[in-house]
């Protein structure tokens, strides 16, 4: 592993150590990516030979990928955590989904409502997330350690100074901490990791002939049999993989003949556009994403 790596290994594994060493009921967020893959792999060996200590919680918005799910049960198996889902019980009841309700209110009730009442229900204080500061700008203004307040906001004026690699982990009352251990990593970065470690990640990130629609720009793949065609449309079989992943409806695929850690490694390289280029919660508005952050989401 290059020296770079290791020092970003290290940072990564002391940051987890140093916010369990303070928690009273710490949780590894997992949404199946690339970089849940990654902190997975990273705590574990933060605490290797033992099994990490706490639970992995999946939000789940019911609109994954079909091998997202088939991967994450697959991969709950051999880490030696337990896995636990939630659902928002509304989003159920109502049958909310994205091509009725729209992306962003979809995301609302599914992600942001979901995730801020799988906290409250099984009362976690310091929750770790796979997010990085070069994915999108208003990560990019967040600290490693970001305080959340007791309705689970987020406000990026009152945020703590984070000096070296000393962190302030003191919460008030009622306060929650999200930790970002990737935070310094890039999406280059990541994927080297994965290629050095033999990290194993969701097969939709390797190029392979897939049935899709092109929507505004976006490429669409069909996943199963909810996705509605708009008249006019056509399915088509394009080679494409996906640089991030999220509910398939809205997340976009790239065309690439990219089919190995090498290549896509070489593929990232040389790309010239945002890894998010495809997720359209991000363009439904110019502050989506970081209103959605303040309100709750990670």
């Amino acid at each position: 592993m290059t020296p770079h790596l290791k020092r970003l290994e290290a940072e990564s594994t002391y940051i987890i150590r140093e916010a369990v060493a303070e928690a009273e009921n710490p949780v590894l967020m997992h949404s199946i990516g690339k970089d849940s893959a990654v902190m997975m792999h990273l705590t574990r060996k933060a605490f290797y030979p033992a099994s990490p200590p706490f639970p992995m919680l999946h939000v789940d918005t019911r609109w994954k990928f079909r091998e997202m799910y088939l991967f994450r049960d697959k991969i709950a198996q051999i880490s030696g955590m337990e896995l636990l889902v939630y659902t928002n019980p509304e989003a159920i009841a109502k049958e909310i989904n994205p091509f009725d309700h729209g992306s962003s209110l979809f995301v609302d009730i599914t992600k942001v409502d979901g995730l801020k009442q799988a906290l409250d229900k099984y009362k976690f204080d310091v929750m770790f997330g796979g997010a990085r500061r070069d994915e999108e700008k208003s990560r990019a203004k967040e600290r490693v350690f970001s305080f959340r307040s007791a309705t689970h906001r987020w406000d990026p004026k009152q945020q703590r100074p984070e000096l070296w690699n000393l962190y302030n982990t003191r919460k008030n009352k009622g306060e929650s901490i999200r930790v970002f251990p990737l935070s310094n990593w890039t999406e280059l970065d990541i994927w080297q990791y994965i290629y050095l470690q033999n990290i194993a990640v969701v097969p939709l990130y390797f190029a392979k002939k897939r049935p899709v629609v092109v929507r505004n720009g976006i490429i669409l793949m069909i996943d199963d049999d909810r996705f509605r065609l708009l008249p006019g449309e056509e399915i088509q079989e394009k080679m494409v993989r996906f640089r991030s992943l999220g509910c398939y409806p809205l997340t976009g695929a790239i065309e690439s003949t990219a089919d190995t850690l090498p290549e896509v490694i070489l593929e990232v390289l040389n790309a010239k556009r945002s890894e998010r280029q495809g997720r359209v919660v991000d363009h439904d508005s110019p502050h989506g994403f970081e209103k959605k952050k303040q309100e709750g989401h990670f």
